[in-house]
């Protein structure tokens, strides 16, 4: 024991009763607190930006679940085993131009902050590029995951296989259209993040590949519900007649599902529609054989959220990651729905396709991108 804190037990209860005596009792605990305290006690926890980018997309939501729920795990396991846990603190960006303008603040402010690590939903692959620059001028690490950003230093990069996604899409529309008749497609697409864009690659890369003729004969932006019913309204004014339309992919389920609703409202059954995202709602559709939507390639979003804290946890503690981690998609069909099991998993087994492919076996692993059997982008 400190011998002022000795000094202090023999002389009993009228030291605690002197102001100047209990002034250097608090001073010296002061002095040496830290090293006799702290000696025994576990380390503060890792702060941790989290940056999402919306809650009213259902596939995001369950992204973020699957990440904090990894946390909790984190944590727990830490606790029993006396190691650093993790401590979220939790922004979200809201959609369209108002939501990545918020996103670069909250950013900028955790960046400012100097948290440990940041964890990124990227609302815009380009706006974020300063704060992005920012935090590797500050030495603190990022995982960006769903979307990329588009320069600076990442410490790695989750996310689901989203060309794989567009291509089982792509390959399963050619399964049930002629070769030689042109489909006339519509794409409801969202030009501003990678996830996107590599989705409607993947799709055209696979009707090329199965030498399905196509035309495009308009595109629309849609990744909400709200972007959804207008794309949908103005689908039914640009191809009023039966038959003008074929096909209609949409890149997400959170746009593409509105886009459904209002055609099956106007009566519009012979489209055939795509999407991407396994929506429950979506997936309960295609089982009962209702509703437009024929294929939906199906993220598992809450094991992606959990796959990128694991990874951050793994980067905090010094360990090696893969800088481009791809989780797979599932192809959620009439054949195949009974194999889905839904957003937050687990990830079915192996299978072989019920349809010709260019890779006949569908394979459950998250891979390194550089590992991936996917057929590459040209």
């Amino acid at each position: 024991m400190h011998p002022v804190a000795k000094r202090s037990a023999d002389q009993g209860s009228p030291c605690r009763q002197h102001p100047l005596v209990r002034l250097a009792l608090l001073l010296a605990l002061l002095l040496v607190g830290p090293s006799v305290v702290g000696a025994n006690a576990p380390e503060s926890p890792f702060r941790i930006g989290v940056l999402y980018w919306s809650m009213n997309i259902p596939g995001q939501v369950a992204m973020r679940q699957g990440l904090e729920a990894e946390a909790e795990a984190i944590n727990h396991r830490a606790k029993a085993n006396g190691a650093r846990g993790v401590e979220l603190l939790a922004r979200v960006a809201g959609e369209g131009n108002e939501g990545i303008e918020n996103q670069i603040v909250q950013m900028s402010a955790l960046v400012m902050e100097g948290v440990d690590l940041l964890i990124v939903q990227p609302t815009d692959n380009a706006a974020l590029v300063p704060p992005l620059k920012a935090a590797n001028s500050a030495g603190i690490p990022v995982i960006a995951y769903d979307q990329y950003i588009s320069d600076g230093v990442l410490a790695s990069y989750l996310t689901s296989d989203n060309y794989q996604a567009g291509y089982l899409d792509g390959e399963y529309i050619a399964h049930h259209f002629p070769d030689d008749r042109a489909i006339r497609l519509v794409l409801v697409e969202y030009p501003h993040v990678s996830s996107t864009v590599e989705r409607v690659n993947g799709l055209l890369d696979a009707l090329q590949d199965r030498r399905q003729r196509y035309e495009i004969l308009k595109t629309y932006i849609a990744v909400e519900p709200e972007g959804g019913r207008a794309a949908g309204g103005a689908i039914l004014a640009d191809f009023p007649e039966k038959g003008g339309v074929d096909v209609v992919f949409a890149v997400n389920d959170g746009g593409g599902m509105a886009v459904a609703e209002v055609l099956s409202e106007a009566g519009r059954s012979e489209i055939f529609m795509a999407t991407i995202d396994g929506d429950p709602r979506s997936v309960e559709r295609i089982a009962k054989g209702e509703g437009l939507i024929r294929i939906d390639s199906a993220q598992f979003c809450g094991p992606l959220g959990a796959e990128a804290m694991k990874t951050a946890y793994r980067v905090l503690n010094g360990e090696k990651v893969a800088p481009h981690i791809l989780i797979p998609v599932f192809p959620v069909t009439a054949e195949t729905v009974a194999n889905y099991r839904g957003w937050m998993g687990p990830i079915p087994g192996q299978f072989t396709k019920p349809w010709p492919s260019t890779l006949a076996e569908w394979k459950p692993e998250p891979k390194a991108a550089n590992d991936s059997d996917t057929p590459e982008a040209p």
